[in-house]
């Protein structure tokens, strides 16, 4: 079956015409034999000349409408249908909305929680439904991580497109961080909540950071990607026993850091543990290892003996030495008399820590000595903190650990400012703490010994290849060399620069 063109349909109603004219001939042939044969009207009289002049008239009218109108007449056919035949396509699927979590990082907002900030009213200020975070907080676990939000805690906010006015879309989704090493995403739709969780793995790094100590050795670790942490293990742990950090320092000493760094995604997240280090003070080296012996971690040198000693050099962190050992004019006496210990000058308040492991000899008022603690550590070593503030949670006869925090600097008895006054005796007699040499700790033997070489040998190694590249190349100098070494951290693993 097909369709027809406009001069096919023309030139059937020609014919529909012609036919339509012939059939009227014939009728009106029949018309006028008949009525010659009855020459009568139905009642039997005969047709006048006006009757016969009437019937002429309507039966060429007729005749005209018939040709003139073709679909008066039954036998013209009937319009043509053209036949419709239904065919089953395939239509492309729609675009499925992408992995929350892989869309652009601008498909999300994020809003950092402040101090005292709560969901309900991060919520209000992005005009979000109270709905719609009810219906989240219905998902098991939601709740309980939700309502606990930590100040600089991240939230991500995921919004339909926006409207044809303008305006910024549905609210559709919410991510939040579940620990380190997850993160949660939860979608609104039809049937309810969605919850997705993305593992977000940790890498740890190995990285040596190596540089001079210029101006401020924690201002030119940290320049260098040292956390404040890692700059006080060094300080206050690791080196506190050999090297005193107000004195035996100087601008062109140099440290080198083993450290772990713990990366997220690209992202520093935390400095881990300080597995070695090495520190030069006035051309000296001082070398550290973190070594695991007895299921205890401590720190030993090359040689393998714990840096741990009986007593810590300098009982106060981030003080100054205001006054040696030795003859001096007392500052409100006047007299000269023999200085007996050293002072650190330090702000009101500032911890006072054991110097070593002992029991608690004397606690209260000294005369001019004003607040004091005296500790006995045995075998006739006694040390002594006098004008202290205030006395830390510690009684008379108490036996306490090394670091123990015992008081606070203050300005108590015959004192001119706040300071700590230290004293060291051995068996009565007053030493000069700066200068004594402490009795050396038992090193490992056999096969710990072995398992320490084993261990350290190669982190010494990159330590001493990074500072043969680096110092060989940067000429001493003085103050402020400490950014000329800035970016010397490299991968401990490979060697490769990662500046």
């Amino acid at each position: 079956m097909h369709e027809s063109t406009p001069s096919q349909d023309a030139q059937r109603r020609e014919r529909v015409r012609q036919d339509n004219l012939r059939e009227l001939a014939r009728q009106t042939l029949i018309s006028s034999q008949q009525t010659g044969a009855e020459a009568a009207t139905p009642g039997g009289r005969r047709w006048t000349r006006r009757q016969w002049a009437h019937a002429s008239l309507a039966a060429t009218a007729g005749a005209l409408l018939l040709a003139i109108v073709p679909g008066f007449n039954t036998a013209v056919d009937a319009p043509h249908s053209p036949r419709l035949t239904t065919l089953s396509l395939t239509l492309p699927a729609l675009p499925a909305r992408p992995p929350l979590e892989q869309t652009p990082a601008t498909d999300w907002m994020l809003v950092t929680v402040e101090k005292g900030q709560t969901l309900g009213a991060i919520f209000n200020e992005l005009g979000i439904p109270a709905a719609s975070m009810h219906a989240l907080l219905e998902q098991p676990g939601a709740r309980q991580a939700l309502t606990r939000l930590r100040p600089g805690a991240q939230l991500g906010f995921a919004f339909e497109a926006p409207t044809a006015e303008g305006g910024r879309g549905a609210f559709y989704a919410l991510r939040y961080d579940r620990g380190e090493t997850e993160r949660v995403v939860l979608a609104l739709v039809d049937e309810g909540v969605v919850e997705t969780v993305v593992e977000r793995p940790l890498e740890v790094r190995t990285t040596v950071v190596s540089g001079k100590v210029g101006r401020s050795l924690f201002h030119s670790a940290r320049k260098l990607g040292l956390s404040g942490s890692a700059i006080n293990k060094l300080t206050d742990e690791i080196f506190s026993y050999d090297i005193d950090f107000n004195t035996d320092v100087t601008q062109n000493d140099r440290f080198s850091v083993v450290v772990e760094q713990v990366y997220r995604e690209g992202e520093l997240l935390r400095t881990g543990n300080v597995l070695a280090a090495v520190f030069t003070a006035k051309g000296k080296p001082f070398t550290a290892f973190r070594f695991e012996h007895d299921g205890k971690v401590e720190y030993y040198n090359e040689e393998g003996r714990p840096l741990k000693k009986s007593f810590i050099r300098m009982p106060i962190q981030y003080a100054r030495l205001s006054s040696r050992f030795g003859s001096r004019r007392h500052p409100v006496s006047g007299n000269v008399r023999q200085h007996k210990g050293v002072d650190y000058a330090a702000r009101t308040g500032t911890p006072i820590m054991a110097a070593g492991d002992a029991r608690v000899q004397f606690k209260g008022w000294r005369g001019g000595y004003g607040n004091t603690v005296i500790l006995d550590h045995g075998r006739g070593y006694t040390t002594l903190y006098a004008h202290m503030s205030g006395f830390g949670n510690i009684r008379q006869g108490q036996r306490i650990s090394q670091g123990t925090v015992i008081g606070r600097v203050g300005s108590t008895g015959l004192s001119t400012g706040p300071h700590l006054h230290y004293e060291f005796r051995i068996n009565g007699v007053h030493r000069n703490p700066l200068q004594h040499t402490m009795p050396e700790p038992d090193p490992l033997k056999g096969t710990a010994l072995a398992a320490f070489k084993a261990q350290t040998g190669p982190a010494l190694a990159r330590i001493r290849t990074v500072e043969d590249i680096i110092y060989a190349q940067v000429p001493t100098a003085g103050a402020g060399d400490d950014t000329r070494v800035a970016g010397n951290r490299r991968d401990a693993g490979t060697g490769r620069g990662r500046g």
